[in-house]
């Protein structure tokens, strides 16, 4: 039986800072639900990397000139601010592309020097392919074996096969904190906790993607080995990403890539590095996009973590009501959510779900979600996706089931 909702619509006092989300198209403004795959920019993140190319663009940790010094000052100052976001030390802070290859770089850097023929890696059924593809390169290369942790029905999960499958074997866990398909919040400290327990020595890494958006991140607390989240979807730039792992293992860790700006000196006859994190990052690195992903920070910052999760939450539960209102559609996951949503609508293929509400200027995704083992244990091909952003109202979500509603009545 359909509920009535109560509507109680409140300006979003954020969303004029994001200019694509203010420009109408087709004579309305767009209703922007993509957020877990990449989210908007700010308009102080626009400028600020504006600034970058208009006021002095030099290349950093080379120049003695004033332009080289001051960008170079700019660029550390983001690895100081990313600590402090996160709660850890700028020294544990190493730039990369983005979310995959900082887990390449574990991979490479951490695996090829610790796992050997005979070893297990455990992963989770509901890991991004950025999760699983490096470790099969790597397995075929080294011999080690990769087991999952399975999921529930729910989509949670579980927790006593995980248990059993921890053995001294076993050197390494990595899980996704918050599902980027489902939404769901997985028990991360909990999972921590009971390999740490099984055995200090294994190593977990945590991709953090989608958490640093949605959840205030304490890594000291956290107890994890490797942390990984990427600029693009924290309102910042692409082509910059974070890796956090303890100094520790950055330090007996070998480089990832050679090249400029990684060494202390070069012969032939062999080269000597510089100590971690710039041991990680050879050649010219993303300047203008850590630059922006710091202003991006910055900007999270001066709203507060606190506000964003409570803003998303009132989003999250209206929106959990309003779906169940959807003639035939099914939402899959059940527990604690974020703002992501994965649903299909009976006898509604996903993509011309997702093109329908293109054409009333909702845009959403389709797909596998970059999470093909996990479509495949919940027995589909994909899904519709619709995800939040500070930046998102209670006027989106009516206009996501408004559109659903017509497509329910277009498509079947």
């Amino acid at each position: 039986m359909k509920q009535a909702i109560q509507q109680d619509y409140q300006t979003n006092p954020w969303k004029a800072d994001f200019p694509a989300l203010n420009k109408p198209v087709n004579g309305k403004l767009p209703v922007y639900l993509d957020t877990a795959s990449s989210a908007q920019k700010p308009q102080v993140v626009i400028d600020v990397m504006r600034a970058v190319y208009e006021n002095g663009y030099a290349n950093v940790h080379r120049g003695v000139y004033s332009w080289s010094q001051e960008t170079t000052r700019a660029f550390e100052d983001v690895r100081a601010k990313v600590a402090n976001f996160i709660h850890g030390e700028p020294d544990q802070i190493v730039f990369t592309r983005n979310t995959t290859e900082a887990i390449n770089l574990v991979a490479h850097s951490w695996g090829m020097d610790n796992l050997k023929q005979g070893d297990e890696i455990l992963l989770t059924e509901m890991e991004h392919h950025a999760n699983i593809v490096p470790w099969q390169l790597l397995r075929d290369k080294m011999g080690f074996k990769i087991k999952t942790i399975p999921i529930r029905e729910d989509g949670s999960l579980d927790i006593n096969a995980y248990e059993g499958l921890l053995s001294p074997r076993v050197k390494l866990v990595g899980i996704v904190d918050i599902s980027n398909a489902l939404g769901l919040v997985n028990p991360t400290t909990q999972i921590i906790e009971i390999a740490k327990k099984y055995n200090s020595d294994i190593k977990v890494l945590v991709d953090g993607s989608q958490s640093v958006i949605h959840r205030i991140i304490h890594i000291r607390a956290l107890n994890c080995d490797f942390f990984t989240f990427t600029g693009h979807k924290l309102y910042g730039p692409t082509g910059v990403g974070v890796l956090w792992a303890r100094k520790e293992l950055l330090e007996r860790m070998s480089p990832y890539q050679g090249g400029g700006d990684m060494i202390e000196s070069v012969s032939f006859s062999g080269t000597t590095y510089k100590e971690a994190p710039a041991k990680f990052e050879a050649g010219t690195p993303a300047i203008a996009e850590v630059i922006g992903l710091g202003a991006a920070i910055d900007y999270i910052e001066s709203i507060g973590m606190e506000n964003i999760i409570t803003h998303e939450k009132s989003l999250t539960d209206y929106c959990t009501q309003k779906l169940q209102n959807i003639e035939g559609l099914k939402l899959y996951g059940e527990g604690e959510r974020t703002g992501i949503f994965s649903f299909k609508l009976d006898g509604c293929a996903d993509n011309d779900v997702g093109m329908l509400l293109d054409q009333m200027d909702v845009y959403v995704r389709t797909g596998h979600h970059c999470c093909m083992p996990l479509m495949s244990k919940l027995g589909i091909d994909g899904t519709v996706r619709a995800s939040f952003g500070l930046y998102t109202e209670l006027q989106d979500i009516d206009a996501l089931c408004d559109a659903l509603n017509k497509c329910n009545k277009m498509l079947k």
